[in-house]
């Protein structure tokens, strides 16, 4: 069994000032995951949920070192978020949208073949 998180895990909350995001956020850091960033397109500069918002992942991972990401965004952008999140060079990614469609998911895990 693999161990992908531990408390060195910095997380970035792709869709953080959303519904579902920010549910699950608070939720994480009640448990005391590190949430150190979060993403929400056009929102950068503020912050939620003490949490410091930016417009990309790229921006959240050289500012904050964020290298695990979770995913709350609605399905039609969900494999965008994925790609982007793989592109910032964030190893663990977690997306639990619902209703992606599968030839999204297709194109996720092609993006994603030969990368670490």
């Amino acid at each position: 069994m693999s161990i992908l998180i531990d408390e060195n895990t910095r997380l970035v909350v792709q869709g953080i000032t959303g519904g579902e995001g920010t549910f699950h956020t608070e939720k994480m850091q009640e448990y005391g995951t590190k949430v150190v960033a979060g993403v929400t397109p056009g929102k950068g500069g503020q912050t939620h949920l003490a949490v410091p918002v930016f417009n990309s992942v790229e921006e959240a991972v050289a500012q904050e070192g964020a290298n695990a990401a979770a995913i709350f965004v609605p399905p039609f952008f969900a494999a965008d978020a994925v790609m982007e999140a793989a592109d910032a060079g964030v190893k663990v990614v977690v997306c639990i949208t619902e209703g992606l469609p599968t030839f999204d998911m297709i194109k996720v895990k092609q993006y994603l073949q030969g990368r670490d």
